[in-house]
């Protein structure tokens, strides 16, 4: 069976290289390991960058857009699997059910939201998939520094750092799905 990796990132480049680069070897990391990439099917910033990047080396793509962000994420309508779903709350279902494992790239709002989201749902003990914060450049350091803020404070107990790990590089993360 073919693992599923669900990656959550930016839908934009940010403004350091480094984050590129990281998208571009992780996508290429996915397709060769023969793994399918879910994202959110979009063609522009880092998760147009995945997504391209596991293409040219034939990989398989699974994508969900919802229907209003078609034209403001350019949906990639040359993905192995395309999906279009009403609303964010149904995307993000449909590509946590198809994926057997989180990483999670660089990204603004959104992607912070999934990222507390399936984190929320493992406190929870609603899943143990794996999740996995790709720490490109020491961009997640102020998550992390908030997390243990959280946890020092008395808003979650210590065990939520223990539910996801941190990588330097797309290697690495991918190592720590094997």
């Amino acid at each position: 069976m073919t693992k599923s990796v669900c990656v959550y990132c930016g839908s934009r480049d940010g403004n350091d290289p480094s984050f590129a680069t990281a998208a571009d070897a992780l996508g290429r990391g996915i397709s060769d390991r023969n793994w399918r990439l879910v994202y959110g099917a979009g063609d522009v910033g880092l998760m147009g960058r995945v997504a391209r990047s596991v293409q040219a080396t034939d990989g398989t793509t699974f994508g969900v857009i919802p229907v209003h962000l078609m034209t403001l994420e350019v949906g990639k309508l040359d993905l192995t699997a395309f999906v279009v779903t009403e609303t964010m709350h149904e995307r993000k279902k449909v590509m946590f059910m198809n994926a057997d494992a989180i990483i999670v790239l660089p990204g603004g709002a959104g992607t912070l939201d999934e990222f507390f989201e399936v984190l929320t749902w493992r406190q929870l003990g609603l899943h143990e998939k794996p999740i996995v914060l790709l720490n490109i450049a020491g961009y997640w350091d102020p998550l992390l520094t908030l997390l243990d803020t959280i946890v020092a404070r008395g808003f979650a107990d210590a065990s939520i750092l223990s539910f996801f790990r941190t990588a330097p590089d797309a290697e690495t993360a991918l190592s720590m799905l094997e």
